[in-house]
């Protein structure tokens, strides 16, 4: 058997009892205050007490009474809060956690989502499309200007034509190593482009409309003593559609893209092509160029100056 003895435990209605007087003393704090501190004191306010209960029509025994008093005195009702501390600021969270615990884990489900699309969706695609464009800029454009190149040289008939698309690809391939992406598309452009020029197949005739100027002539501003004299003309596909192309304007050193423009001529090629339209209102040799498919330049049939003008 045990030696140790188990302390009588107070009926739960007496132990209530006891926390009600104690109640009634904490709301009767002046009546507690005064009374206690000496035994005679205590008795007196038992006796009280016992009147207070009495009139309320409760008896209650003197052993729960002294009970109430020495618990009040003993502080063994009254809640002591906890030391400020970690453990305790833990303990507090945990048992206001409804209050807090929906907005925190709503913003813990957004702050999840947006780490979830930024680190596992945007910022993969944004290194995926780096990645990329380092890829063409340091491979696919430099391959590019080399299938260019590689084209004219097949297709071009004049040396000229090759070493233009040399040069533009060996300065369009130095931009694509120097990281200059802007600088090397410009080059693919400009082979794209001489290699289109090269392809182009139409004759130049001048303008042999009834309603239309076929030719004209102007004093230069810089210079009244002299006259030019051009000849309207457009340029005509093997199919016989009208070309847009980009012309060189000598008087304002602008290049735009025209259908019609005027290529300076002498006066003698001049007055030739108007004593032809004038004799029946037809020029009957009207064609004076053939740009060839291979060639850079028109091959002219009358002598030109090489200038000309879009506008007139």
């Amino acid at each position: 058997m045990s030696d140790v003895t188990a302390k009588p435990v107070a009926p739960l209605d007496e132990v209530m009892l006891a926390m009600d007087v104690v109640d009634t003393l904490r709301h009767r704090q002046d009546l507690a205050t005064r009374e206690l501190g000496t035994d005679a004191k205590e008795a007196q306010l038992i006796d009280k007490l016992r009147q207070i209960y009495h009139d309320q029509g409760i008896e209650v025994s003197d052993h729960i009474l002294k009970e109430g008093v020495a618990a009040l005195q003993e502080s063994r009702f009254v809640y002591d809060a906890p030391p400020p501390g970690f453990g305790t600021t833990l303990a507090r969270l945990y048992v206001g956690r409804k209050s807090w615990g929906r907005p925190v884990l709503a913003v813990a489900g957004v702050v999840l989502v947006a780490a979830i699309g930024w680190f596992g969706i945007w910022q993969p695609y944004q290194n995926g499309q780096i990645e990329a464009a380092r890829i063409e800029l340091a491979e696919g454009l430099p391959a590019q200007m080399d299938a260019l190149y590689q084209t004219i040289f097949e297709e071009t008939k004049v040396q000229q034509a090759v070493v233009r698309a040399e040069a533009i690809r060996t300065r369009g391939q130095t931009f694509a190593a120097e990281g200059n992406r802007t600088a090397a598309e410009a080059a693919v452009a400009d082979l794209t482009a001489l290699r289109d020029l090269l392809r182009q197949e139409y004759s130049l005739r001048v303008v042999n409309r009834s309603d239309e100027q076929s030719g004209f002539w102007v004093i230069p501003d810089n210079n009244t003593e002299a006259t030019n004299y051009y000849l309207v003309v457009e340029a005509l596909d093997t199919d016989g559609n009208t070309l847009d192309l980009p012309i060189l304007n000598e008087e304002n050193g602008e290049t735009e893209v025209v259908s019609k423009w005027g290529v300076r001529v002498s006066e003698a090629v001049y007055d030739s092509v108007v004593a032809d339209k004038r004799d029946d209102g037809i020029i009957q040799n009207n064609e004076i160029g053939r740009k060839s498919d291979g060639f850079l330049d028109v091959e002219y049939n009358v002598p030109v100056s090489g200038g000309a003008v879009t506008q007139w």
